[in-house]
């Protein structure tokens, strides 16, 4: 039979390929942006939040093996739901967002760099953010990695701030 553990490492495998086919996709969009006149604000954000996501991937799959965590039926369910919640937030931003979705912080000139309010933009001003934050507090815990889940949480609210900050300003200059 295979462990548990076994499987969050194939269900983070899975992710961190998702999170790869993203980043390629935010590259295509970003020299689009770039072919129409957009540019690039605060590129110091973009490297800090690679950077704590590298750090989660490793820090939960190091406390579910090194910490020997338990995995807990009811825990991961609710774990799940959450991860979930935050998919169809994210999937739906970046539908939403088209060729202007992109992992860094851009802005586009003309009717096109207008903020989108349509979709799940007409309810929630950072739906991708907000999902990103239900997956780095969900995703540990489907395997009971509380400490990741806490602490890098808090980071990536902290870096989400500073971002959300940055980005509204880049909007109200462009």
């Amino acid at each position: 039979m295979v462990s548990t553990r076994l499987l969050f490492l194939g269900f983070v495998t899975a992710l961190g390929v998702q999170r790869m086919f993203e980043l390629h996709l935010s590259r295509r969009n970003e020299q689009r942006m770039l072919r129409v006149g957009g540019r690039e604000h605060a590129p110091e954000t973009y490297r800090r939040i690679v950077t704590l996501h590298a750090a989660w991937f490793a820090s939960m799959l190091l406390e579910v093996f090194a910490g020997r965590r338990k995995f807990r039926p009811r825990l991961a369910t609710l774990a799940f739901a959450l991860f979930a919640a935050g998919q169809t937030l994210r999937l739906t931003a970046i539908r939403a967002l088209g060729w202007r979705w992109s992992t860094r912080v851009m802005t586009v000139p003309g009717p096109a760099g207008v903020p989108v309010r349509h979709s799940i933009y007409r309810y929630i001003r950072h739906p991708n953010y907000l999902g990103v934050e239900l997956e780095i507090l969900a995703v540990p815990l489907l395997h009971s990695a509380y400490l990741t889940s806490a602490l890098f949480g808090v980071a990536n609210l902290l870096l989400l701030r500073d971002r959300i900050r940055r980005e509204e300003q880049a909007l109200e200059e462009f």
